[in-house]
């Protein structure tokens, strides 16, 4: 039992030093799987200036710029966060700045971008799914952050897939048994597009939608996680345009892939879309407590979970990941009001955050749904069943809804709301240091690095806050549009997107 142990162990180190992190890359969504926001770097700026345009243009004009490595031109709207690995940058964005002219009309659309110039490398261009606005609204283009894994990037796509791409492109041909790149990015009807070396190279695909009856609402924006051999996503099930059924009450809100294959491997099986209020959009986490593996998944219905990883065949003969606890993040009081009051109950939307060896999860509804009441939970991963009452650390509720994900060092926790207030908590105890109102609505995350807390708001401000029990604004930067994702940083490099550009900073 001990060599297992051991064995088992090493496997784990194995898959988050070399799944998650190589160098000081951010190969995925929260840099690694525990998905905490932080990253150990220095010297990262926070005096910056992202200049002025060239007339009558989307360009920025570097020699207006202060600190500016390069500037990357995305879509007309980009929620995705940016992952950075192998010398390449990832982002998310629509097809309202075309890179290409064969790609013409609204797409979702990922960007592999050269880390030291920012210059066009490949992109996927996806089609959008026309049988229903619900499922893929209008421009919203790829919301997913890719996961780099070795020579393989894995994301989410606009029309609920799972694609698995080569990290170079097409560039050094066309590999793997997917071939049909023409007829995929092609829209439906239309003759196939002739593939270049500018675009994506399809290694697999796995439609959620036709496999397993999965109804995204709105937009699939999971970050897939991979951990040995497997990829585990969500799948953004939800109810229809109306808010008021279920279309697919079994669909699965929780998958494993064979991350060589696309192969399904299993699916939760706990119920959570019949119990579902909006929809799934929060991705997965891993965590280890006493040498045992999880995997962490923020569900539609306000619970927390913890899975074991490696899926077991049920009596049904189906594979499905065993529950290992589940955790009620609504609270009762919420409960008692209606989905759609202020003080009414809320999904988890965020991402959850594992540290200290405990999971920290917010409540959280689609921002369209306006302010309302949140909650803030640390809870201990040692628990197993239903440990909404035992597994309770501390609660938090003087913070609003949240679509954002923590950030954990030091014995303090940053966590951003919605209504756009910056939290300093106790990480152990959950008591208030501080916070801070950035005077905007904030969709992302906050990042701290460098001893500074980095946060973007929709009014396109970028607030740096001192990562210290005592509140301290180091600087408001004008980024000049929106900016609604995290920001992130890479081999000494700050990156940030607004709704239309993406900022590498010096």
């Amino acid at each position: 039992m001990r060599c297992n142990n051991i064995k088992l162990l090493l496997l784990i180190s194995i898959t988050l030093s070399g799944l998650t992190v190589q160098g000081d890359d951010w190969p995925q969504w929260g840099r690694d799987a525990t998905r905490n926001m932080i990253s150990s770097e220095k010297a990262i700026s926070h005096d910056f200036n992202v200049g002025k345009f060239k007339d009558q243009s989307n360009d920025v004009d570097l020699s207006t710029t202060k600190n500016v490595k390069w500037v990357a031109p995305l879509g007309s709207e980009a929620y995705g966060n940016v992952t950075v690995a192998q010398g390449k940058v990832f982002v998310g964005t629509n097809n309202d700045t075309p890179r290409d002219p064969k790609h013409v009309g609204d797409r979702g659309v990922l960007l592999c971008l050269d880390e030291k110039t920012g210059e066009l490398l490949w992109q996927l261009v996806v089609p959008k799914l026309k049988s229903d606005d619900d499922l893929d609204m209008d421009y919203l283009g790829i919301c997913s952050s890719p996961t780099v894994d070795g020579d393989k990037v894995y994301v989410v796509t606009n029309r609920c897939e799972v694609v698995c791409l080569d990290i170079n492109g097409q560039k050094n041909g066309n590999d793997g048994p997917f071939k049909d790149e023409g007829v995929y990015m092609a829209d439906q009807g239309q003759p196939p597009l002739t593939i270049g070396q500018t675009d994506a190279d399809i290694l697999w695909r796995y439609d959620m939608r036709a496999e397993l009856q999965v109804y995204p609402h709105n937009i699939t924006s999971s970050a897939v996680l991979v951990f040995d051999d497997r990829i585990y996503a969500t799948t953004s099930n939800g109810k229809d345009g109306m808010h008021k059924t279920i279309p697919s009450p079994h669909a699965p809100c929780l998958i494993v892939l064979d991350k060589n294959t696309g192969k399904l491997l299993g699916v939760e099986s706990s119920g959570i879309s019949q119990r579902m209020m909006h929809c799934n959009w929060s991705s997965p986490a891993f965590a280890v407590i006493d040498v045992t593996p999880m995997i962490v998944f923020g569900a539609g219905d306000g619970f927390c979970y913890g899975f074991d990883p490696i899926p077991v065949k049920s009596a049904n003969n189906h594979y499905v990941l065993k529950e290992r606890w589940r955790f009620d993040c609504v609270p009762e009081e919420y409960k008692a009001k209606d989905y759609n009051s202020p003080d009414g109950p809320s999904e988890i939307i965020s991402t959850p955050v594992v540290a200290n060896n405990y999971v920290y999860a917010a409540i959280g509804q689609d921002p369209e749904k306006g302010d309302g009441v949140g909650r803030l939970s640390c809870i201990d991963l040692s628990k197993t069943g239903d440990i909404s009452k035992t597994g309770v650390v501390w609660s938090y509720k003087e913070i609003t809804r949240s679509l954002s994900t923590p950030s954990i060092t030091d014995g303090l926790l940053f966590m951003a709301d919605y209504a756009g207030f910056v939290h300093c908590l106790n990480a152990k105890t959950g008591d208030v240091h501080w916070v801070h109102d950035t005077a905007s609505h904030i969709w992302g995350s906050t990042i701290v690095v460098d001893g500074k807390v980095y946060v973007g708001n929709e009014d396109g401000y970028l607030t740096v806050l001192k990562a210290d029990k005592e509140k301290s604004v180091i600087n408001e930067i004008d980024m000049g549009a929106p900016v609604y994702s995290s920001p992130v940083v890479a081999n000494g490099v700050l990156y940030i997107s607004t709704q239309t550009h993406l900022y590498a900073i010096q």
